[in-house]
């Protein structure tokens, strides 16, 4: 089922529901008077409104970071190991030739099977570190015998660190970043909420109806927003590989 139609039916159920239980609930209890709800029913339901707005904001700001970090991390990895793979081109060309190659077996590992294993379990693998391991290997274990040699060797090896740095960063954002527990709070806080709304004793005219179901509907997708972006590289990112297949399209694929 497609991000898409989840969300239209997650819209659609939330009024159907609303208008359900308010279409029933006055049909069962037709000689309530609105005007007999008590002012402080009002005022809680005002005060658990804006709180729990603030809570349903301080989530979507926390998931949207979040994504923006995993986005980061990724066009950091991909940068770094570009620039390895640019720098030792002062190497000779045995050494060079072997550093290459680690960088895009690794990239390709890290795009096709890792890549994978890290959206379906949250977690990198211990093969993805055993690889960029021997990209490191593959340059400290160089010893340079020129100038030019020297000036790009620390260089190259300030650029593996941050690639693993980088990777440990992406490995930190595979799996949901909300907890359980704040998911209960704001699930929770949704459905109080809206049914707060029977509390004010909505009727059943059109205008009435009208503004309980777009209520409901906006709760729905300000939860659905949340539920998107908690997982950066499953759902969160547009092209999450995109940075990867621009700097190493051999290793990718990529026709560019």
């Amino acid at each position: 089922m497609s991000e898409w139609l989840m969300l239209t039916l997650s819209l659609i159920a939330a009024c159907l529901v609303v208008v359900a239980v308010v279409v029933l609930r006055r049909r069962r209890a037709t000689s309530e008077d609105p005007s007999e709800t008590p002012d402080v029913i009002e005022y809680m339901t005002m005060m658990i409104g804006v709180v729990y707005a603030i809570v349903l904001g301080l989530a979507i700001a926390g998931v949207w970071e979040a994504r923006n970090a995993a986005e980061e991390a990724v066009t950091q990895e991909a940068q770094a190991l570009h620039e390895v793979s640019e720098r030792v081109a002062v190497y000779p060309a045995d050494e060079r030739d072997q550093v290459r190659k680690d960088i895009n077996s690794y990239v390709r590992y890290a795009t096709t099977a890792e890549w994978s294993h890290m959206v379906e379990h949250g977690e990198l693998t211990d093969r993805g570190s055993r690889m960029l391991d021997r990209v490191r290997k593959d340059v400290t274990s160089y010893e340079p015998t020129t100038t030019q040699q020297a000036q790009s060797y620390q260089a190259v090896v300030d650029q593996v660190a941050e690639a693993d740095t980088a990777r440990t960063a992406r490995g930190s954002s595979a799996g949901p970043t909300m907890p359980g527990v704040v998911w209960i709070g704001l699930y929770a806080g949704a459905v109080v909420s809206v049914g707060m709304l029977f509390a004010l004793q909505i009727q059943r005219s059109g205008r009435e109806l009208l503004l309980a179901g777009i209520f409901s509907a906006l709760i729905a997708f300000l939860l659905f927003l949340v539920w998107h972006f908690d997982a950066p590289f499953a759902r969160g990112l547009d092209e999450p590989l995109e940075t990867f297949a621009t700097l190493f399209p051999q290793a990718t694929g990529s026709s560019g």
